[in-house]
């Protein structure tokens, strides 16, 4: 019989048995000596709670809040997460499900491994959807065409990706699209034979959303091409002004590390910053992202809505990036491993976890409202 699973940790030790390695790796790596991944989960443990005393706590705290002129019942989502479906075959549209029963974001994107228009009917009310810009303005315009014609109201421009960072997991594995049988892959499949069944049933994960954009019948690697196209470093501050008057909804930019970066956004007229180092994938030297999250909240106005995310385990890390200045919280990985360890279930059962902890925490501080740890925050 398995043992209960418990926190986050517990997910990605589960996820970690039940996947092969290569994709468990693509998952879990960041990009060089992984650095940056681990400095933004060291600034997370090393950040303390204050705990109060002689607060009625009777009833639980309140966690809904408002981001960017919507309602939510928690104040963390699903960040974008790019193919999902190594996890699990039909990982998108689990995650989505869930947040929407959650009632919480879930962020389509781009290199998901199902359609964006799929995921919106999954999660009506609750999703968003992620842009890589590339040099292939033609997909670019198609893509946000696409995600207005779908209902999507937000759209959250990925800005950290100029180039692809270099992953060693995934360059000593081997790990591209399509993969290659190798008599390593193949022995790696053969030791995990509930994911590769599941896989060979749903059929192997690939970036459908370029589908459209080749020839009937395109393969895996003709659609991984088309993906990296989208990762050219053509995103300039011009472009993002062509999106801003392109798209009528809420612009969120993502990957932002610096004041002066941030502050320049708000200018160009998005409507929110995401403070994010892509999970720590792109550049090993990146800070952790409550450090940045921190510089960036006292160079701009309280008004001005931050999210956040990387290095987020736990109810008490959402906790710490509230009281550090964020409005919202995004996780990535945990939501991974939490499909790849317990299947379509495992997303749900983790929003219940996290929401769990998070009112405990609140109630150990003494917060009984996200508002009024944002109104903390930002005094």
């Amino acid at each position: 019989m398995a043992r209960p699973l418990i926190s986050s940790t517990d997910l990605r030790e589960r996820a970690k048995a039940r996947l092969p390695r290569f994709a468990f790796d693509y998952i879990d790596g960041g990009a060089g000596e992984e650095d940056a991944l681990a400095r933004s989960r060291r600034a997370y443990r090393e950040t303390c709670l204050r705990p109060r005393v002689l607060v009625n706590s009777a009833e639980p705290a309140n966690l809904s809040h408002r981001f960017l002129n919507r309602d939510w019942a928690l104040p963390f989502g699903i960040a974008p997460l790019g193919l999902p479906g190594l996890a699990w075959p039909g990982a998108d549209l689990a995650m989505a499900r869930a947040a929407e029963a959650a009632g919480a974001p879930f962020v389509t994107a781009t290199p998901g491994t199902a359609t964006l228009e799929t995921v919106r009917a999954a999660a009506p009310t609750r999703s968003a959807f992620q842009l890589y810009v590339g040099a292939a303005t033609e997909i670019t315009d198609d893509l946000v065409a696409r995600a207005e014609r779908a209902g999507y109201d937000t759209l959250i421009v990925t800005a950290d990706v100029p180039r692809a960072g270099k992953r060693l997991r995934d360059l000593r594995n081997g790990f591209g699209l399509p993969l290659r049988i190798t008599p390593r892959l193949a022995m790696d499949l053969a030791l995990h034979p509930r994911w590769s069944l599941a896989t060979w049933r749903a059929g192997a994960p690939h970036l459908i959303n370029f589908a459209a954009y080749a020839d009937d019948g395109a393969g895996a690697q003709t659609l991984a091409q088309l993906m990296a196209r989208q990762s050219s470093g053509r995103l300039d501050w011009a472009v993002l002004a062509r999106i801003r008057d392109r798209w009528s909804g809420a612009l969120v930019l993502k990957g932002v590390l610096d004041p002066e970066d941030a502050a320049r956004a708000v200018g160009a007229g998005v409507d929110a910053i995401q403070v994010s180092n892509h999970g720590g994938r792109q550049l090993d030297g990146a800070p952790a992202t409550l450090d940045a999250l921190r510089a960036i909240r006292e160079a701009l106005p309280a008004d001005v809505p931050l999210a956040v995310d990387g290095g987020v385990r736990s109810g008490e890390d959402i906790l710490k990036a509230l009281e550090a200045g964020a409005d919202f919280v995004f996780l990535g990985r945990p939501f991974l491993y939490a499909v790849a360890a317990e299947g379509a279930a495992g997303p749900a059962a983790l929003f219940d976890m996290l929401a769990a902890e998070l009112e405990a925490a609140m109630a150990q501080t003494g917060r009984r409202s996200i508002a009024g740890i944002r109104r903390c925050a930002t005094d």
